[in-house]
Parts: structure tokens; sequence; C-alpha cells
């Protein structure tokens, strides 16, 4: 189960990250936005998912005061649109017809 919760957790991330203007966000805020989805965790967890993230492309990270400043990648947004799959995030739904 903590696998199926960490790859739908940073999918979440991911698609917060993407309804920006600017495409970034604070862990607090993912944090908040991964609570409304019913996952409840700590900062220093998103701060794990993010940089799980990072290693695979799809975020780049600035420390700023106690939070980090997540910001989406190509290779997020293309996750996203579905043109790539990042190993470990879970694939979006397909858009409706």
């Amino acid at each position: 189960m903590d696998r199926i919760i960490r790859e739908e957790a940073r999918l979440i991330i991911l698609r917060a990250l993407g309804e920006q203007i600017d495409e970034r966000l604070n862990s607090e805020l993912l944090r908040v936005s991964l609570e409304t989805f019913g996952i409840a965790r700590p900062r220093a967890w998103v701060h794990g998912e993010l940089a799980y993230l990072t290693e695979m492309g799809a975020v780049t990270l600035v420390d700023a005061g106690s939070v980090k400043v997540a910001t989406l990648t190509e290779t997020g947004r293309r996750h996203l649109d579905r043109t790539v799959a990042i190993e470990g995030v879970k694939r979006p739904s397909r858009p409706e017809a």
C-alpha cells in the first residue's frame, strides 16, 4: 500500500504544480494539497517525495527557509501530458473524449 500511496502522491504533486501559472509551489502548500486527497503526511515526507521527483527529472527544488520550492520541469509536464512515463509516478488518466 505504501508504494501505491507514494505513486499517487507524486502524481498529485505534479498536477498541483502544473495548475500554477508559473508551475511552482512550496512544500507546505503541496502538503496541504495532498491532505485534500486524503494523504496526510508531515512536510518531511513531502520533502522525500520531492527529492524522488528531482532524481527522476520531474521537478527542480530550491531551499527557501524551512520549505522547498518545487518547479515542474519539461519531463514532469510530459508525464502529465502522457508522452513519457516516469517510473514510480502514477500515470495520469487519459483525457476524456
